[in-house]
Protein backbone atom coordinates (compact mmCIF):
# COMPACT_ATOMS: atom_id res chain seq x y z
CA UNK A 1 0.00 0.00 0.00
CA UNK A 2 1.33 3.71 -1.10
CA UNK A 3 0.95 6.96 0.34
CA UNK A 4 -1.20 9.57 -1.49
CA UNK A 5 1.09 12.53 -0.51
CA UNK A 6 4.94 12.14 0.12
CA UNK A 7 5.93 12.87 3.86
CA UNK A 8 6.50 16.72 4.18
CA UNK A 9 9.91 17.61 4.94
CA UNK A 10 11.25 18.30 8.04
CA UNK A 11 13.04 21.48 6.82
CA UNK A 12 11.13 23.70 5.09
CA UNK A 13 14.26 25.91 4.18
CA UNK A 14 16.35 23.26 2.26
CA UNK A 15 17.57 23.91 -1.83
CA UNK A 16 18.37 26.61 -3.27
CA UNK A 17 16.57 29.91 -2.45
CA UNK A 18 15.06 32.69 -4.71
CA UNK A 19 17.42 35.07 -5.81
CA UNK A 20 15.24 38.20 -4.17
CA UNK A 21 15.63 36.11 -1.06
CA UNK A 22 18.97 36.14 -0.26
CA UNK A 23 19.40 39.47 0.24
CA UNK A 24 21.95 42.29 -1.36
CA UNK A 25 25.54 41.03 -2.05
CA UNK A 26 27.11 43.38 0.68
CA UNK A 27 24.64 42.28 3.21
CA UNK A 28 25.66 38.90 2.42
CA UNK A 29 29.55 39.67 1.89
CA UNK A 30 29.11 41.04 5.57
CA UNK A 31 27.93 37.76 6.75
CA UNK A 32 30.36 36.04 4.96
CA UNK A 33 32.78 38.32 6.91
CA UNK A 34 31.37 37.77 10.60
CA UNK A 35 31.33 34.11 9.90
CA UNK A 36 34.72 34.39 9.05
CA UNK A 37 36.01 35.83 11.87
CA UNK A 38 33.67 33.58 14.15
CA UNK A 39 35.79 30.68 11.92
CA UNK A 40 39.13 32.14 12.84
CA UNK A 41 38.11 32.92 16.43
CA UNK A 42 37.13 29.39 17.59
CA UNK A 43 39.29 27.26 15.43
CA UNK A 44 41.85 29.39 17.35
CA UNK A 45 41.56 28.40 20.80
CA UNK A 46 41.88 24.29 18.97
CA UNK A 47 44.89 22.54 19.75
CA UNK A 48 46.98 22.64 16.49
CA UNK A 49 46.63 18.95 14.59
CA UNK A 50 42.38 19.36 15.36
CA UNK A 51 42.59 23.25 14.18
CA UNK A 52 43.91 21.51 10.66
CA UNK A 53 41.39 19.27 10.12
CA UNK A 54 37.71 21.26 10.91
CA UNK A 55 36.13 24.26 9.85
CA UNK A 56 33.52 26.34 11.25
CA UNK A 57 30.50 26.11 8.54
CA UNK A 58 27.46 27.51 10.08
CA UNK A 59 25.72 29.35 12.98
CA UNK A 60 21.97 28.73 13.07
CA UNK A 61 19.65 28.88 15.77
CA UNK A 62 22.21 28.83 18.67
CA UNK A 63 24.11 25.79 16.78
CA UNK A 64 27.48 25.82 16.25
CA UNK A 65 27.89 23.59 13.07
CA UNK A 66 31.63 22.43 12.43
CA UNK A 67 32.55 20.51 9.26
CA UNK A 68 35.54 17.77 10.18
CA UNK A 69 37.61 15.62 7.43
CA UNK A 70 37.18 12.54 8.79
CA UNK A 71 34.90 10.47 12.17
CA UNK A 72 38.34 10.48 13.74
CA UNK A 73 38.56 14.39 13.97
CA UNK A 74 34.64 15.25 14.54
CA UNK A 75 35.35 12.42 17.60
CA UNK A 76 38.07 15.05 19.47
CA UNK A 77 36.15 18.17 18.01
CA UNK A 78 32.99 17.11 19.93
CA UNK A 79 35.24 16.13 23.06
CA UNK A 80 35.96 20.44 23.00
CA UNK A 81 32.44 20.98 22.72
CA UNK A 82 32.31 22.85 26.31
CA UNK A 83 35.55 24.64 25.20
CA UNK A 84 34.35 26.13 21.86
CA UNK A 85 30.90 26.94 23.75
CA UNK A 86 32.91 29.13 26.10
CA UNK A 87 34.89 30.88 23.71
CA UNK A 88 31.60 31.32 21.78
CA UNK A 89 30.02 32.54 24.55
CA UNK A 90 33.13 34.89 25.47
CA UNK A 91 32.56 36.47 22.11
CA UNK A 92 29.30 37.28 21.98
CA UNK A 93 28.03 34.58 20.04
CA UNK A 94 24.62 32.85 21.51
CA UNK A 95 25.44 29.51 20.67
CA UNK A 96 24.29 26.38 22.98
CA UNK A 97 25.12 23.48 21.38
CA UNK A 98 27.71 22.29 19.13
CA UNK A 99 26.97 19.95 15.62
CA UNK A 100 29.74 18.27 13.86
CA UNK A 101 29.56 17.04 10.34
CA UNK A 102 31.62 14.83 8.54
CA UNK A 103 32.95 16.33 5.06
CA UNK A 104 35.91 14.99 3.51
CA UNK A 105 37.79 18.11 1.73
CA UNK A 106 37.26 17.76 -2.30
CA UNK A 107 40.48 15.79 -4.04
CA UNK A 108 42.53 19.15 -5.74
CA UNK A 109 42.18 19.44 -8.68
CA UNK A 110 44.28 17.66 -11.19
CA UNK A 111 45.10 18.90 -14.82
CA UNK A 112 44.67 16.16 -17.53
CA UNK A 113 47.27 14.87 -18.55
CA UNK A 114 48.48 16.28 -21.80
CA UNK A 115 48.12 14.13 -24.80
CA UNK A 116 50.33 11.84 -25.63
CA UNK A 117 52.00 11.02 -29.09
CA UNK A 118 51.12 7.75 -30.68
CA UNK A 119 53.36 5.27 -30.93
CA UNK A 120 54.64 3.53 -34.16
CA UNK A 121 53.05 0.24 -33.40
CA UNK A 122 50.16 2.42 -33.20
CA UNK A 123 50.15 3.95 -36.31
CA UNK A 124 50.95 0.35 -37.56
CA UNK A 125 47.71 -0.73 -36.24
CA UNK A 126 45.32 2.77 -37.69
CA UNK A 127 46.76 1.77 -41.00
CA UNK A 128 46.05 -1.67 -40.94
CA UNK A 129 42.30 -0.70 -39.67
CA UNK A 130 42.45 2.14 -42.38
CA UNK A 131 42.81 -0.62 -45.45
CA UNK A 132 40.18 -2.78 -44.45
CA UNK A 133 37.79 0.11 -44.24
CA UNK A 134 34.88 0.83 -47.42
CA UNK A 135 34.26 4.37 -46.04
CA UNK A 136 36.63 6.51 -47.50
CA UNK A 137 36.17 9.53 -45.32
CA UNK A 138 36.55 7.41 -42.59
CA UNK A 139 39.45 5.59 -44.15
CA UNK A 140 40.91 9.24 -44.56
CA UNK A 141 40.93 9.91 -40.62
CA UNK A 142 42.52 6.85 -40.04
CA UNK A 143 45.17 7.49 -42.23
CA UNK A 144 45.69 11.34 -40.93
CA UNK A 145 45.42 10.12 -37.78
CA UNK A 146 48.31 7.61 -38.25
CA UNK A 147 50.30 9.70 -40.08
CA UNK A 148 50.49 11.56 -36.93
CA UNK A 149 52.14 9.32 -34.94
CA UNK A 150 55.69 9.32 -33.61
CA UNK A 151 58.39 8.74 -36.09
CA UNK A 152 61.15 8.34 -33.61
CA UNK A 153 62.27 5.36 -32.37
CA UNK A 154 61.79 3.92 -28.93
CA UNK A 155 65.25 3.37 -27.53
CA UNK A 156 65.69 -0.09 -26.76
CA UNK A 157 67.19 -1.58 -23.68
CA UNK A 158 70.28 -3.15 -23.84
CA UNK A 159 72.33 -5.78 -21.24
Amino acid sequence: MQRADPPASRRPDRGPKPLAECGSFASLARKAGELDALDRALRQTLPTPLREQVRFAHLRNGRLVFLASSPAWAARLRLMQGQILATARAIGTSASSVTVKVAPPRPAATEPDRSKPLSPAAAVHLKAAAASITDPELKGLFLELASIAETAEFPVAKD
